[in-house]
């Protein structure tokens, strides 16, 4: 193991097919609902995509790497500096749930990877969590939440 490199690791069983998941996650009409606020286009691999939160007044470019139906989807974007990949890796399970995977980075082990990793993971948690409320009972668990954080 290399202590110089951090990435997170983080993942929640969802109660729905992979395939709701995978749409859930994709398309920019669900994932306003639990995620983003807006977005100029579907994830689609090779794309590049203009990302809009409610909490943040700022555009977040995402470039859409490798997708495949119902099993995996991954992105990059940027941390400061510096470009992070995100890959979303979804597990069928019994009772036609998914386990959802998502995996972040590298940083370095340093003190700005070190506040990274905190509140990367932190987001991811949430993440997660919106995600099966949004899917399992068509809650928005994000709208309000962050409302501390505008400026």
């Amino acid at each position: 193991m290399n202590n110089q490199i951090l990435e997170i690791k983080t993942n929640l069983q969802i109660q729905k097919p992979a395939h709701e998941v995978f749409e859930a996650i994709v398309d920019p009409a669900k994932m306003t609902n639990y995620f983003i606020s807006k977005s100029n286009g579907r994830m689609e691999e090779g794309k590049n995509l203009i990302w809009q939160f409610p909490e943040f007044d700022m555009e977040i470019p995402i470039r859409v790497g490798k997708i495949e139906m119902d099993k995996y989807i991954s992105y990059y974007w940027m941390e400061g500096d510096k470009e992070l990949f995100i890959g979303m890796t979804l597990t069928p399970k019994d009772g036609n749930a998914t386990l959802v995977t998502v995996t972040e980075g590298p940083m370095n082990n340093d003190e700005r990877g070190i506040k990274w990793l905190k509140g990367n993971t932190e987001g991811w948690a949430n993440f997660l969590a919106c995600l099966k409320a949004y899917l399992e009972f068509g809650i928005n668990l994000r709208k309000g939440g962050f409302d501390y954080m505008r400026k």
